[in-house]
């Protein structure tokens, strides 16, 4: 049911979340990240210039997987995919988002935050999830306990994520890759500090180790 998700995150380590105000900026930015070693991106669309930005990574960067964050509904995911999402990750999981996901070529990655939300997603064919928000949610420890009794599942955790604790994620046998920001903080988009932002993209990528 996940098709090809599996592929393109377990290549990913970290995954960097994207909110993109300026659609100029979507370019640049990703090339940076991409040089950095962060291929895979996911672009939140919380903003007006998230799907625009989307498109035009697609077309002009075929080295990165571009995928949507924040999908919510099925009308988000049909316009994710008419933009040219290669995925589509959501904070949590309605039946109707689901429904709407089995119909789709492209990938969903589904939220959950407790074991109860892990087990309906699997039931619905989802190995593969994301785990949100997840220091909030219990972080490494909830984890670790989740990975006993559902050990066929694995996650991709953000929130709350960032340098000094993603290792401890990755390090984690039910831990695919991480998601969050701080390789690529709004400051530093406002900047166009994009040398910064590989920079920090190298980091992150030598995490996954």
């Amino acid at each position: 049911m996940q098709k090809n998700i599996s592929e393109i995150l377990e290549q990913a380590g970290v995954v960097p979340v994207l909110v993109i105000d300026n659609v100029e900026d979507a370019l640049p930015l990703a090339e940076a990240l991409v040089e950095g070693g962060l291929n895979v991106l996911e672009i939140t669309l919380r903003t007006e210039a998230a799907l625009p930005a989307v498109e035009r990574i697609a077309k002009h960067l075929p080295d990165a997987h571009v995928g949507t964050g924040t999908v919510l509904s099925g009308d988000d995911l049909q316009r994710s995919v008419d933009a040219g999402a290669s995925f589509l990750v959501s904070p949590g999981a309605t039946e109707k988002l689901l429904d709407a996901a089995e119909g789709s070529t492209v990938p969903l990655l589904p939220g959950a935050a407790n074991p109860s939300e892990v087990m309906r997603l699997l039931e619905r064919g989802y190995r593969y999830q994301k785990f949100f928000p997840a220091q909030a949610a219990g972080g490494v420890p909830m984890l670790k306990s989740i990975a006993g009794p559902l050990a066929q599942v694995q996650f991709c955790p953000t929130g709350g994520i960032g340098p000094g604790n993603a290792a401890e994620y990755l390090a984690l046998p039910n831990v695919m890759c991480v998601g969050g920001s701080w390789m690529a903080a709004s400051s530093l988009v406002v900047e166009k500090n994009w040398g910064e932002i590989t920079r920090l993209a190298k980091e992150a990528a030598a995490l996954k180790g």
